[in-house]
């Protein structure tokens, strides 16, 4: 039976850079990504991910923690790490929080990691002192996605969310909004990751830039959640005096905020505009303006950015390049994505 061994000394490269090549990763160059997958074809080579597990002592399966799974970006992101791992052969074990917080100390606290995977994903996952001591402790390889705790030594995948917020700003600015709010995240969720903040950094910098003084009146907090988004457009409308658009810190919320405002008898964006962040499945049926973040591809980055190490370690030995990703960080970027909630507003 062909060996990577084998298909390496017909390509004339290491057994890590088979590896490596057959996953698709983008430290291969495409001049020996070629040769691999000609001397793989040739060979007939098929990998056999269950056969590298038992001869390096590994479980074969990726850790990944997330706050809330039936969140948009967490779901969407999961299937995208998913994705990758089934192409690898490794398994998903999906540690879904959701508030509880024993399941949280058994995932987070603990050394269970270490008997059930062989790396871990942490996406958008606020991390308390002790838990970021905890994980920093660990020999897993590990990774994080988007804003949230940061570990020693892990890399991460995000997206640069207080620029996105002050692109979001700018664009109200230039059809010429000056009375703006902020839906913001609420500091007491449970999934209060750093996202909201620097979202709201990135709403008030613009505001300043243009001379405007942030006003606090015009700044609700709420949750990540269509609901939150609602509540805290009506409790706008309660204030007296409305804005004339709307920067909301997710689409999620961005809907709430659209569907509260037609209860009150307002025309979006005639009346007032409303621009969010993500570009949920849901934003172009809506024709919601965002700002669009590769949530997918963060998914899928990170995924083989924590792979790199971990297959190496097992084509070459605990000796070999393991640290080869480990210092792997990347900022995705985002796009506007102008539709029909927003434009310029209404005179007088």
């Amino acid at each position: 039976m062909t060996r990577i061994d084998d298909v390496a000394r017909l390509a004339g490269v290491s057994t890590a850079t088979v590896s490596r090549a057959l996953r698709g990763l983008p430290t291969v160059s495409a001049d020996t990504r070629r040769r691999v997958l000609a001397a793989a074809e040739q060979l007939e080579y098929a990998v056999s991910p269950s056969a590298s597990r038992l001869a390096g002592g590994r479980t074969g399966t990726v850790a990944v923690v997330v706050p809330r799974i039936t969140r948009w970006f967490f779901s969407t992101v999961v299937e995208a790490v998913e994705d990758v791992l089934y192409e690898s052969g490794y398994d998903l074990l999906l540690c879904n929080l959701g508030g509880r917080e024993q399941l949280r100390q058994r995932v987070l606290r603990t050394a269970d990691l270490h008997k059930r995977a062989d790396g871990v994903i942490l996406v958008a996952t606020p991390l308390r002192d002790t838990e970021l001591t905890a994980l920093g402790r660990l020999t897993l390889p590990g990774i994080t996605i988007s804003s949230g705790g940061v570990v020693p030594d892990w890399p991460w995948v995000r997206i640069d969310d207080r620029a996105a917020a002050r692109t979001a700003t700018r664009h109200l600015l230039d059809l010429g909004h000056r009375r703006i709010a902020h839906i913001s995240g609420d500091p007491d969720d449970e999934l209060a990751f750093t996202t909201h903040i620097d979202r709201r950094l990135g709403y008030e910098e613009e505001l300043r830039a243009a001379g405007l003084e942030p006003d606090p009146s015009l700044d609700v907090e709420s949750q990540f959640t269509i609901n939150g988004g609602t509540r805290a457009m009506e409790e706008l409308l309660r204030r007296g005096d409305p804005p004339t658009a709307v920067f909301a810190a997710c689409d999620e919320m961005a809907m709430g905020a659209i569907s509260a405002l037609r209860d009150a008898g307002l025309r979006v964006p005639q009346d007032v505009s409303v621009i969010g962040i993500d570009d949920h499945d849901l934003a172009g049926v809506l024709g919601l303006t965002t700002i669009a973040q590769p949530a997918a591809d963060q998914g899928t980055l990170a995924a083989r950015i924590l792979l790199d190490p971990i297959v190496g370690a097992l084509a070459t030995g605990p000796s070999g390049p393991a640290e080869a990703g480990a210092q792997q960080s990347v900022v995705l970027p985002t796009r506007l994505v102008v539709r029909y909630s927003t434009a310029p507003p209404r005179a007088g």
